[in-house]
């Protein structure tokens, strides 16, 4: 008799032990949920904040966040690259994507807008103080390229200087012909004229929002002149993580996301009080 009981107890240890081992392997076997979040450069420190923000609001969650010119994420987009948001510096890059079927119509949004502004190294070797001095001989100048989003509205802003009275065509012929490179992100001009690679450049104005005011000074332009940048947000359609996508997404547009945004130097679209 006392055998058997000291079989009986001997079994129920092993069932005891091999249960608790198959839920260690569970549990470590089971990753941690992933939101992949294609941004704009433009949107590296505040996206940055509001995914620490998401992952402390949803625990298990971790962000992917993965910075680009807007174009080259669309372009990362048609080529299927796995995907749960797309957040935009322009509706341009956007529509590419809902050309090639990774983001339904309809369903982005504008979640911030951004405006241009001239930045030049803080010694400003250059002597470069008005918007003139852009178009004087020999200035090294850097913008974004045309094919993305800065670029473009960089080109938009020459051009409506061109047709200003106070500045005329030779100012735009002496911009342009100051070019010296054209930089596959928003993120390159600045990083190339802080480290006095060039004389001036453009960028967002949010660029020099922080840390970047005590290395770069600015020359504003005109609200005339300048460029409105709107920001469109649209989960993926074929997102692995739906629900999170729009999670994350009403994140950026609530009240708590919109104040991130415009503490980040960005215009937010609104803040209800």
């Amino acid at each position: 008799m006392p055998r058997l009981w000291l079989v009986v107890l001997l079994s129920i240890l092993i069932i005891f032990s091999n249960t608790g081992c198959n839920r260690t392997r569970v549990e470590k076997n089971n990753p941690e949920t992933e939101l992949i979040v294609f941004a704009a450069a433009s949107l590296t420190e505040v996206f940055t904040e509001i995914a620490r923000q998401f992952e402390a609001d949803n625990p298990g969650v971790t962000v992917i966040l993965n910075f680009a010119g807007s174009q080259q994420l669309a372009h990362q987009l048609s080529q299927g690259a796995p995907a749960d948001v797309f957040a935009s510096a322009n509706d341009r890059q956007m529509s590419a994507a809902i050309q090639t079927g990774r983001v339904r119509e309809g369903s982005q949004q504008i979640f911030a807008k951004n405006k241009l502004v001239i930045i030049i190294p803080i010694d400003n070797p250059a002597n470069i103080h008005t918007l003139s001095d852009l178009a004087r001989a020999d200035q090294r100048l850097i913008l974004a390229a045309p094919e993305v989003p800065a670029g473009q509205y960089a080109q938009s802003f020459l051009q409506a200087a061109a047709a200003d009275p106070a500045f005329s065509l030779e100012f735009y012929a002496g911009v342009v012909d100051n070019i010296v490179s054209y930089e596959e992100n928003v993120r390159a001009v600045l990083s190339k004229v802080r480290l006095g690679e060039a004389d001036a450049g453009i960028v967002y104005a949010s660029d020099v929002w922080s840390d970047m005011i005590s290395q770069l000074d600015t020359i504003e332009i005109p609200d005339r002149l300048n460029q409105v940048a709107s920001y469109p947000i649209a989960p993926i359609k074929n997102s692995s993580q739906p629900e999170l996508a729009h999670a994350f997404i009403n994140l950026v547009l609530s009240n708590r996301g919109q104040q991130l945004i415009s503490s980040f130097g960005f215009t937010p679209i609104a803040i209800v009080e």
